[in-house]
């Protein structure tokens, strides 16, 4: 199939997720690297992603009918298709992203590796089960399970447009719910091709993953459209308003919101894997990760060193969209002057650029940015305070590890960050420590390739988890049910019981649990 065809069937598949004549505007989504159009595709309104979250009621009743393992199976077409065609899509997210090919490549295997784990791990975690019962209801079963929600809304974003909503997708579908996805709007085509495969690949229950395209308007009528929860991931500011349009009808969120995630470099560390460490989980993908490392606090002892090591890395970096480049422009052109009004208030209170900054020489154009390593910047600046989402890194010299990790949870954020030390023991309890949702102990953004872990945040970072079993259970109702077995002698719960009971219950009660102090 050619390029031509390959966009015009993207794009047929957003159009035909609902009644054509539901939605008349239409948007373009470009190249940021080139400007060049990607493809066009339909803003969804309010009726029309009301009409596609219609479809989906009958196709979450189909869908939760198959039970664990009918689903099993097709959740395994699916990432079958996916495996299968992986150079296509990375080739599409590299186009409308900006992506280097081999990090979209990497996006998609992560993403693919959480559907199997997802699809496999479901009957375990959420299927039936019994539990004790316990002493006033010996007389009774007691069950447990976990019921799907119906149709879930996942809003996803722009900078890991296949790996972040599969997040939530993938186990949203595992639990028994259908989905109606809506891709960041400058992502359209991406999110678009993965409802057209899964329609390929899952044609039995097709409308069990549908997608929506359009701007902040679309996500706000699907907010309002009568889904059973609400995934989003983003700005914190837009996360803000997502809830407040959710709250008009009671329905749950689940928010993963940005991060001003840390890196605390201990006196026993290895500097240069540290190093190593810093420069990739800051740096690819143009910064824009919300898991990505922006600041560092190195101790005394190995500061100096740690800033040679990764200043040597990052003079190797070249930002471009060929493939021999680190990595590729912003992907939202508003993003770049976000970064550089950070760098510009970071110089302007006495920071210093050891290399990068806000110069555009040698950049393709203004929609890159160099990659820039900051020093001596202040604690109270907007490139210590809020999350930059680009290619820079602060680096801060400490004490010892205290005075990094008192630094590093002094701040709104609490997603993720990175301890590195040679000392176990001291690394664990420094990870233990870190007001995070998730750390990594030598190494970067591991946690999140590791589909038994959960993924998510505290604070401004957001509530609620993906990934791992609190992933499945978070698209889920806790369902209790207790069967009586036979009679008892004395029925508490009746207003038929002797006056006597609860004296009895009490002695019992006294004996059984007034020993232990």
């Amino acid at each position: 199939m050619s390029l031509a065809e390959q966009m015009d069937t993207v794009t047929d598949a957003a159009a035909g997720t609902v009644d054509r004549h539901a939605t008349t505007q239409t948007f373009e989504s470009t190249n940021p690297a080139t400007g060049a159009v990607v493809g066009v595709f339909p803003v969804h309104d309010a009726d029309a992603v009301r009409e596609t979250v219609g479809r989906a009621r009958p196709a979450a009743a189909r869908w939760a009918g198959l039970g664990f393992d009918g689903r099993r199976q097709r959740l395994a077409a699916y990432r079958g298709y996916l495996a299968r065609r992986m150079h296509e899509l990375a080739d599409l997210v590299h186009r409308e992203n900006g992506k280097p090919h081999a990090d979209a490549l990497l996006e998609i295997t992560l993403a693919i590796d959480h559907l199997a784990w997802a699809g496999a791990h479901a009957r375990r975690t959420l299927g039936p089960r019994r539990v004790r019962a316990g002493m006033l209801a010996a007389n009774h079963a007691a069950y447990l399970e976990y019921q799907p929600m119906g149709v879930v809304g996942v809003i996803g974003p722009w900078n890991y447009p296949v790996f972040t909503p599969m997040g939530s997708i993938a186990y949203a579908l595992a639990a028994g719910n259908a989905v109606v996805f809506k891709p960041s709007e400058s992502t359209p085509a991406v999110g678009a091709w993965l409802a057209a495969a899964w329609r390929a690949a899952v044609p039995d229950v097709a409308d069990a993953l549908q997608v929506v395209t359009g701007s902040g308007e679309t996500g706000a009528a699907l907010c309002r459209a009568g889904v059973d929860k609400l995934a989003f991931t983003g700005s914190g500011a837009t996360g803000r308003k997502v809830m407040a349009a959710c709250a008009e009808t009671l329905t749950p969120v689940l928010m993963e919101l940005g991060g001003k995630d840390a890196m605390i470099v201990d006196d026993d560390a290895d500097v240069a894997a540290a190093a190593d460490a810093a420069v990739w989980g800051g740096m690819s993908n143009a910064g824009q990760t919300c898991i990505g490392i922006e600041r560092v606090y190195a101790t005394e002892k190995v500061y100096d060193a740690f800033v040679a090591e990764v200043t040597e890395r990052v003079r190797a970096l070249r930002p471009g969209s060929d493939e021999e480049a680190a990595y590729g422009p912003m992907t939202m052109a508003s993003q770049t002057d976000v970064v550089r009004r950070h760098l510009d208030d970071a110089t302007t209170r006495g920071g210093r650029a050891v290399l990068g900054g806000t110069g555009d020489g040698g950049l393709p154009h203004a929609g890159y940015v160099a990659p820039t390593v900051l020093l001596d910047v202040p604690e109270e600046s907007a490139a210590v305070r809020e999350e930059t989402f680009g290619p820079t890194l602060t680096i801060t010299r400490v004490a010892d590890a205290e005075e990094a990790l008192e630094r590093t949870n002094a701040t709104s954020y609490g997603l993720a960050g990175a301890v590195f030390s040679r000392s176990r023991a001291r690394a664990m309890d420094l990870a233990r420590r870190m007001r995070s949702g998730m750390t990594s102990v030598n190494s970067v953004l591991t946690f999140a390739g590791v589909p038994s872990l959960p993924f998510g945040g505290v604070g401004e970072s957001g509530f609620g988890r993906i990934h791992g079993e609190d992933g499945l259970r978070e698209f889920t109702r806790a369902k209790a049910i207790t069967r009586q077995r036979y009679a008892l002698p004395v029925n508490l719960m009746s207003f038929a019981r002797p006056p006597a009971a609860f004296d009895a219950v009490a002695r019992v009660m006294g004996m059984v649990h007034g020993r232990h102090r």
